[in-house]
């Protein structure tokens, strides 16, 4: 197949979504099929090739177009932007063979699908229920969703069951193959080599719940140290000063996360229970890289983290920092614990693949 991949973001990022779907196009193209991602041409701080950032192995087109950058001038200037992305792609695949579209980008998509009669999938990862998302439900081919709850969701709200897909995102384990050792790891991150170390990885948005890891800081003996990778720099300088027994260690590139992984005496996943995304919709990559770890992982108790991690994590109560200290403490107390959870880990993470991901949309597609 010819597959336009259509992505309205700054590329490369440090925001998750990037890995996401850098690595679905790859998983694409390692299938064999033509996979051209369209991207806006944005101004971007980050100047490493998108193949290297990421460590793709397998290379596919990837095509910037022209769009005015208005994202910084705040929600007028993000729907200006996008509306335009979306003619301008349009205009684009008009003039391109392409047998199937696909997208996470719901205005975008919709803009697009007044103007083909192409295959359109959109890829929803966050619930969204807007005047985009309802003219999508309408016209596409196809819906992709992460986890069973979305599934009943769009269900209710007139998408055909059989046009719903419902597959988590991936992880391509020859990745996290061969870790650094832990002393490494610690040696480069510059983290304490003679204390227990939490780790989360991942941005300081609400409902990532690090706030509830950090106040958790506090209630922890003064030899388990949190560690974070992950946040802005106006983030770190006013959290550093309140949570000093808090080592952060600034963005990290997704090429290290084995590496990074690998310092952690348990990693901590603690998406918080008050949005609807985290509870029902998201499929978390860092999740799914955690079970490849050969690290314990503790994850609020979740639908959407149950339904990637059942039976191989520690599940606390979300929100609730007391309850989060005692499953740090209780994990890294039990060696037996700590290894039996990092064996179910290893085996759970057996059901993730980025190309088996792939095989099962372009199955459901060619229904169609």
């Amino acid at each position: 197949m010819n597959i336009l991949y259509v992505a309205n973001l700054r590329l490369p990022t440090e925001k998750a979504h990037g890995i996401q779907i850098m690595k679905a196009c790859e998983a694409f193209a390692r299938l064999g099929h033509s996979v051209e991602l369209l991207v806006p041409a944005r101004r971007n701080p980050i100047k490493q090739d998108p193949f290297s950032y990421y460590a793709l192995k397998t290379k596919f087109s990837i095509n910037l177009l022209f769009v005015p950058d208005t994202v910084g001038w705040g929600r007028l200037g993000f729907i200006f932007q996008s509306v335009w992305f979306g003619f301008a792609v349009s205009f684009y695949a008009g003039k391109h063979d392409a047998n199937m579209g696909d997208s996470r980008d719901e205005m975008v998509l919709a803009v697009a699908s007044f103007f083909t009669n192409k295959k359109i999938l959109w890829e929803s990862h966050d619930g969204a229920s807007n005047v985009w998302a309802r003219r999508l439900l309408r016209r596409i081919s196809g819906l992709i969703v992460v986890t069973p709850l979305a599934a009943d969701f769009y269900a209710t709200r007139g998408m055909q069951r059989e046009k719903i897909l419902t597959v988590s995102n991936g992880l391509d384990l020859e990745d996290f193959a061969n870790p650094e050792s832990k002393e490494t790891a610690r040696s480069r991150l510059g983290l304490p080599q003679d204390k227990k170390i939490a780790l989360y990885i991942g941005r300081l948005d609400g409902w990532k719940g690090a706030d509830t890891l950090l106040e958790a800081s506090h209630l922890l003996p003064a030899d388990i140290r949190v560690a974070i990778i992950g946040g802005e720099t106006q983030q770190i300088a006013k959290l550093s000063k309140q949570y000093r027994e808090v080592s952060f260690l600034g963005f990290r590139p997704y090429a290290e996360l084995p590496h990074n992984q690998a310092a952690a005496d348990v990693l901590v996943v603690p998406n918080t229970g008050k949005d609807p995304v985290s509870v029902s919709f998201t499929s978390p990559l860092k999740l799914i890289a955690h079970l490849a770890s050969d690290r314990p992982i503790i994850v609020s108790d979740l639908p959407s983290t149950r339904f990637i991690a059942e039976g191989a994590a520690l599940f606390v109560l979300p929100d609730n920092p007391e309850e989060l200290a005692r499953g740090i403490e209780k994990v890294l107390a039990s060696p037996e614990l700590s290894q039996n959870l990092s064996q179910k880990g290893r085996a759970r993470v057996l059901n993730f693949s980025w190309t088996k991901r792939a095989e099962r949309i372009l199955n459901f597609v060619s229904r169609f």
